[in-house]
């Protein structure tokens, strides 16, 4: 009797790890198998690009993590106590789909460097305030430019007013990456030279149309671009306005 108590005991154990262990690794084969794009510094650095979904970007450099906007609740939810914990994390501006506090508190570890803009810092209760146009020297490296992302039309400007918000390029040995956050397609852009990968806002009436988003590709001119925060936009219109052009169009889960 004790023996058969004992093994119905044993069993049932076995079953809850098995159950807990297989879990855990469905939510880390569901990120293993999401849309990856991987590129290298002209000194062999290796850089990956993971689509989580929006606006959130992770961002592997040489064995650093960086994250950007991320937001665990939005459809499909994002479970980032399953992901390494960041180095650093960028926030781009304050709304709900950009700045989630339960998300950087999954991703944070006591030397988390989290980067934003001004009233970010005061919802997250911490972090480096960057404003338009102030550059951040994070590691020999790793440099950052805040630049500026703001909506111009007309009736428009109340979602992102001039000055308030950013959008980022991020120099990762060499390799320069320009994160826009939620803009139109502004005069400021101009500026923004040699790019190797471009992430462009397209959601009319918050970002840009594929129309405003091949103007500012045109205007940036980057290798590589990957439009996102895309939501139900018909997204493949980005790679066609741009045939033609050299620009490498690269569509992923951005919705």
């Amino acid at each position: 009797m004790k023996k058969n108590i004992l093994l119905t005991m044993l069993l049932l154990m076995a079953t809850m790890t098995f159950a807990a262990c297989t879990g855990k690794k469905s939510s880390l084969q569901k990120d293993a198998a999401a849309q990856t794009d991987t590129f290298k510094t002209q000194s062999g650095k290796e850089i990956i690009f993971t689509a989580i979904k929006h606006g959130s970007i992770r961002i592997t450099f040489d064995g650093r993590e960086i994250e950007v906007d991320p937001v665990r609740g939005l459809k499909p939810t994002t479970d980032y106590s399953t992901y390494p914990k960041a180095d650093y994390i960028f926030v781009t501006h304050e709304h709900f789909d950009h700045c989630d506090t339960a998300a950087i508190r999954q991703l944070e570890k006591p030397t988390t460097i989290i980067i934003t803009n001004a009233n970010c810092a005061k919802i997250i209760g911490k972090g480096k305030v960057m404003h338009n146009g102030d550059h951040l020297r994070l590691a020999d490296d790793i440099r950052v430019d805040a630049v500026p992302a703001y909506n111009t039309t007309p009736g428009k400007e109340k979602y992102h007013p001039k000055g308030r918000d950013n959008g980022f390029i991020l120099t990762l040995g060499g390799f320069r990456v320009y994160i826009s956050g939620d803009t139109e397609d502004i005069p400021e852009m101009r500026n923004i030279k040699n790019i190797d990968v471009a992430f462009l806002s397209t959601n009319q009436p918050f970002t840009m149309t594929p129309e405003q988003t091949a103007r500012a590709a045109k205007l940036i001119k980057p290798k590589v671009l990957f439009p996102y925060h895309y939501s139900d936009t018909h997204i493949q219109m980005v790679a066609d306005l741009l045939k033609g052009t050299g620009i490498d169009v690269r569509i992923r889960n951005y919705q």
